[in-house]
């Protein structure tokens, strides 16, 4: 059963200039007993990137990163803050909330804080989906849990890479925990997340074009195979709380 209380993960954020690369790497974020993500409230930024722009090569590429982190999620960043720069009632209300309740946003300004926050939030979760130190196969917990709820490792992996591929136009596939316990693989359109459908999110995978064209151009099959080689399997069985059984 899950523990009543949850430790937040507030991500260390930095406001980055865009095209900025990370001098040196940073050792891959650990955490214990964690089921809650959030991005902290406004004015928003851009969240520390735990590695260099080249770390996660031959796998996703340099540029790619560069212009996918310092570009398209400072873009997500600019947009959400100047959404709500006029609605000092939202300010302190952590991101994940808000998008997990939509209703409580202004109609005039809910469509922007919706992709613009979702853009900056699933972002953020997927930079700590990946590690330099990566790919390897899950271990502990989270390997008995991939067993128990699906099968083996290779049946999860098929119903991941199917969410990834099938996924029409731009989107993201998750590894989510629902709120019995139990581990799914789900997927969503452009910047929607699980949190509106009681799904914790624990693995992202960005399939939107401008994670993987410039490497990859249209084959994202492609894309989805290397990534495995990046998968940060220690940060999602860090999320994990210590008893499922």
């Amino acid at each position: 059963m899950l523990k009543k209380s949850f430790v937040s993960l507030v991500l260390m954020v930095i406001i980055s200039g865009c095209g900025q690369s990370v001098e040196q790497k940073t050792d891959i974020l650990k955490t214990k007993n964690i089921t809650d993500f959030s991005v902290g409230h406004y004015p928003y930024s851009l969240p520390k990137l735990l590695y260099a722009y080249d770390s996660l090569e031959p796998y996703l590429d340099a540029r790619t990163m560069e212009i996918h982190y310092a570009k398209h999620h400072q873009a997500y960043v600019d947009n959400l803050n100047k959404a709500l720069k006029e609605y000092p009632e939202l300010h302190n209300k952590d991101l994940g909330e808000l998008l997990k309740y939509p209703e409580q946003i202004p109609q005039a300004i809910r469509t922007a804080v919706i992709n613009h926050g979702g853009g900056h939030y699933n972002h953020s979760f997927y930079w700590i989906s990946m590690s330099p130190d990566g790919g390897k196969l899950p271990q502990g917990l989270l390997a008995k849990k991939i067993d128990q709820d699906f099968g083996s490792f290779d049946l999860f992996r098929e119903k991941f890479i199917d969410a990834a591929k099938t996924k029409f136009g731009s989107g993201w596939a998750w590894l989510c925990l629902d709120k019995n316990n139990k581990l799914v693989v789900t997927s969503s359109s452009n910047q929607d997340l699980p949190l509106k459908d009681d799904l914790q999110p624990l693995l992202t995978l960005d399939v939107w074009e401008h994670a993987y064209y410039l490497k990859y151009q249209n084959k994202r099959s492609d894309f989805i195979d290397a990534w495995w080689n990046v998968v940060n399997w220690a940060q999602v069985e860090a999320y994990l709380p210590e008893l499922f059984f």
